[in-house]
């Protein structure tokens, strides 16, 4: 029943701009502050204050338009959005509507189908962000926190382009990372620096019209959104299979109980009454000041992603992984240039062991506790035998401990690989001594059992033998 059904999705990110300062005053933005010791008079509302545009805010929107092809409007207008909620002191948050700074746009995805997506951006606007209601230790009462009133937040509306939780998510990824490559952003959704708001709907295949929509709200992190959207396709499916309606609404997600529910019905454009904020002059870019901005662009990830593979001759899978954080894509390309040359062997360990002790103890790639030229002289000592790859992982792990660099570990523990072929032939005619059974086993065709006579050798050897002298030894001496 479900394949019935087409599934019509459109995000609306919300990105906090990393700004030391807040759109329209001087008060600071950082994390964690105690709260309302970070609102000044301008983020109250207080009469007789007046807000003043904070320029990093344009350039670092912008940007955003450049990086996603969007056009930069040459002149856009900031609108006051009318509703009253507790954490909004004035009454109207300072938006932009008719006239965003940025229009238009595309980013492209792997779709459903594995083939390339591309997804329009309708429009990023600029707009400050409210503060927030904290209802834990009060009793019977909330506490509101303004420090968050003010902050810069570039809001990026998609397309209804998205037909799947998983495309949601994709597409989001790829928001994420673009926002971090550019340096507007820190992305962090612990901290709500990054989250999104996703309009639902569905409809009978082949149908033009949209569905009645439900807007998801404050969605912060990625597995929320996939759980949360599925939830919702799931939810509007059952009422329309049942003969109902879908109505439009906004809606909350519960991660403890993996639902959504009913917040209030969802407001028009009209309702909030925008109107021009006759306090902020229109914002006015000169086209030489965006192509400036242009020429300062970063590379982007899609491509460093293109670029890795025909520089590096990774696997497009790996060079994807790689190149999601410019910081990891950093910490890649030190590696290869710190090293003797195995662009692949090291882009594996960076996605396997490297990544995987980072994740086990929470730290970002910054903060490794072992350096990209560490990494590489690990590698070396693998491509030119000095150790076997299994040996490598005691070393890597000896590395994350802090006792020294590869060779310096090598050397204190004795771990050098036995490439002796002498010293190899003897141990192999022992296993193959002492396991008759096994030997004739496998000259009656139980190939299989070669790994069994490498198990015994490398045992013997404590790893340090040369698995590929000791797989072909072994083979030759079965053979005869």
């Amino acid at each position: 029943m479900k394949g019935q059904w087409e599934v019509v999705i459109g995000l609306e990110i919300h990105t906090q701009l990393a700004t030391v300062s807040k759109i329209f005053s001087g008060a600071a933005t950082a994390y964690g502050a105690a709260p309302n010791t970070q609102a000044c008079l301008v983020d109250l509302g207080y009469p007789g204050t007046l807000p003043v545009l904070n320029r990093e805010v344009v350039r670092m929107a912008a940007m955003f338009g450049l990086a996603v092809n969007a056009t930069i409007a040459p002149r856009s207008v900031f609108a006051r959005k009318n509703y009253f909620y507790p954490d909004l002191p004035k009454g109207y948050q300072i938006s932009q509507y008719e006239l965003p700074i940025v229009a238009g746009g595309e980013l492209f995805i792997a779709g459903d189908d594995g083939a390339q997506k591309r997804i329009g951006i309708t429009r990023a606007h600029l707009e400050e962000d409210a503060g927030k209601s904290i209802h834990e230790g009060f009793d019977r009462q909330s506490g509101i926190d303004l420090n968050r009133a003010g902050t810069p937040l570039l809001e990026i509306v998609s397309e209804p382009d998205l037909r799947s939780a998983r495309e949601a998510v994709a597409y989001m990824r790829k928001i994420h990372s673009i926002v971090r490559y550019l340096g507007i952003s820190d992305g962090n959704m612990q901290e709500g620096s990054f989250r999104c708001d996703a309009n639902v709907s569905v409809r009978p295949r082949g149908q033009e019209k949209l569905g009645t929509r439900a807007e998801l709200k404050n969605l912060n992190s990625f597995r929320f959104v996939e759980r949360a959207i599925n939830f919702e396709i799931e939810r509007q499916i059952d009422v329309l299979e049942d003969g109902g309606e879908v109505v439009q609404e906004t809606r909350l997600y519960d991660a403890d109980r993996d639902e959504t529910r009913s917040m209030r019905s969802k407001e028009e454009a009209n309702d909030y009454r925008y109107f021009p904020d006759p306090d902020l002059l229109p914002v006015e870019i000169d086209a030489a000041w965006v192509e400036e901005l242009r020429s300062a662009l970063p590379e982007l990830p899609d491509a460093k992603r293109e670029r890795f593979v025909a520089q590096y001759e990774l696997k497009p899978d790996d060079a994807e992984i790689l190149t999601a954080s410019r910081a990891l894509a950093d910490y890649y390309e030190a590696a290869v240039s710190a090293g003797s040359g195995a662009p692949q062997a090291v882009g594996n360990w960076v996605i396997g062991d490297l990544t995987g002790a980072l994740n086990r103890d929470g730290l970002d790639i910054a903060e490794s506790k072992v350096a990209a030229e560490q990494l590489a002289g690990l590698v070396d000592r693998i491509a030119d035998n000095t150790i076997s790859g299994k040996i490598a992982k005691e070393v890597f792990d000896a590395m994350w401990a802090g006792e020294g660099s590869a060779d310096e570990i090598i050397a204190a523990r004795g771990l050098k690989q036995i490439t002796d072929t002498s010293a190899i032939e003897a141990i192999v005619d022992k296993v193959i001594a002492a396991n008759p059974g096994q030997v004739a086993e496998y000259q009656a065709g139980k190939d299989k059992l070669i790994g069994f006579f490498v198990g015994q050798v490398m045992k013997e050897t404590q790893g340090k033998a040369n698995p590929g002298v000791v797989n072909q030894m072994l083979k030759a001496k079965l053979a005869g």
